[in-house]
């Protein structure tokens, strides 16, 4: 097979690669994404990708690899984010996650773009992985999900409880992120957050997501989602779960991955490979 980090896959007899704008309905407001189509009559799995806080890194290098890879790749802005409608709030996010899986499901968006529902993904990166990972556990139709630099919300909720000074260093952090974002504040994100408490906790979802494949991608020199509480936890909660098909590593890098985009992609992409079973 080429190997779809170097090799364009250009075939003239069929339905030529495409990059297409998509808008779907939110829960509050329309969202805008970029939908990348492979070439080929398909139909193509689908795979959701899901950003940050606040999104300055969208991971369009992962859209374009799992493209020429054969995955129909959906990557696109939350409610109050970037020129987004609607105001912005972490359950926000999960509602809009949960949206963009159902816009990928229409029969509508299907069939202009070969695609096939039935095998799809949702993978993000910090937050986008916290989303992926709550969006999956909730929606036992999705058929694979994977975080990479995950940020375990719930994980965090519990430090904070015992520790005021940490949660004031969260806030702080947080309202150096808001100037893409509209309608809220650190001080309410971190409300949020604490009121969510356990329920927003990752290894809580274990359960929800037996029986289906889960990549984990932890991050070794990471401040942001440190290892030691946001990745290996969650690896011990899920190997213990039984019936969760759990792949995980840890990489020797930093939060955006920006020294391993390359092995980010091979990994991510083997894993859909070995999970949704692509045949256009």
């Amino acid at each position: 097979m080429a190997d779809p980090l170097i090799t364009d896959p250009i075939d003239t007899t069929g339905p030529r690669a495409a990059t297409v704008p998509l808008t779907f309905a939110g829960a509050g407001a329309k969202l805008l994404g970029v939908l990348h189509v492979p070439a080929g009559p398909g139909p193509h799995p689908v795979v959701i990708l899901l950003h940050g806080f606040p999104g300055n890194e969208r991971n369009f290098d992962l859209a374009h690899a799992a493209r020429r890879a054969g995955y129909a790749t959906l990557v696109f802005h939350y409610r109050g984010s970037w020129g987004m409608g609607g105001s912005w709030s972490w359950t926000h996010v999960l509602e809009d996650s949960a949206a963009a899986v159902a816009a990928m499901r229409d029969p509508g968006t299907v069939a202009a773009h070969r695609l096939a529902p039935d095998r799809l993904a949702v993978i993000g990166h910090s937050l986008g992985g916290f989303a992926a990972l709550m969006t999956a556990a909730a929606d036992p139709a999705v058929v694979a999900a994977g975080s990479v630099a995950g940020f375990d919300f719930g994980a965090v909720a519990a430090l904070c409880r015992a520790d005021p000074a940490l949660g004031a260093s969260y806030v702080e952090a947080w309202r150096d992120e808001l100037l893409p974002l509209t309608g809220t504040s650190a001080e309410a994100l971190f409300a949020e957050m604490e009121k969510a408490g356990a329920a927003w906790s990752l290894a809580g979802q274990a359960a929800r997501l037996a029986g289906r494949p889960v990549l984990l991608i932890g991050t070794g020199r990471d401040p942001v989602t440190p290892a030691p509480l946001h990745h290996r936890p969650l690896v011990e909660a899920y190997e213990a779960q039984p019936g969760l098909r759990l792949e995980h590593h840890l990489f020797d890098t930093d939060h955006a991955l920006a020294d391993h985009r390359v092995a980010l992609a091979r990994t991510v992409i083997g894993f859909l490979d070995r999970h949704l079973h692509a045949t256009s």
